[in-house]
């Protein structure tokens, strides 16, 4: 299936592709509204300046949303956006076809 510069495969990807931001919206799926440290100890390996990062990227592109509240110390919780929610069919496939790749790959290694 080619693509020109407009494929929408390489736009998605160019959004979620990155592992920790498959990650990261696992996490949000899985547990809904987090705050960065459990968004942190949910993800194993991240760094915080990793996590940063993707965080700050993904609200670039309006898949989760940031809400900071006046508070001291500020706390700081991070959303998936109306967007960010739409993505849920194709989470929902990678963990299927995660599923069956495990047991295949389980039944030809033994």
């Amino acid at each position: 299936m080619p693509c020109d510069k407009s494929c929408p495969i390489e736009h998605t990807v160019n959004l979620i592709g990155h592992k920790w931001k498959v990650l990261i919206l696992r996490n949000l799926f899985h547990n809904g509204t987090q705050r960065f440290v459990e968004l942190s100890k949910g993800i194993n390996g991240i760094s915080q300046k990793m996590l940063t990062q993707q965080l700050r990227q993904m609200e670039a592109d309006g898949i989760i949303s940031r809400n900071v509240y006046p508070e001291v110390p500020p706390k700081v919780e991070y959303s998936l956006t109306e967007i960010g929610q739409s993505l849920s069919p194709i989470l929902e496939e990678m963990n299927k076809w995660g599923k069956e790749h495990q047991k295949l790959t389980h039944l030809n290694n033994q």
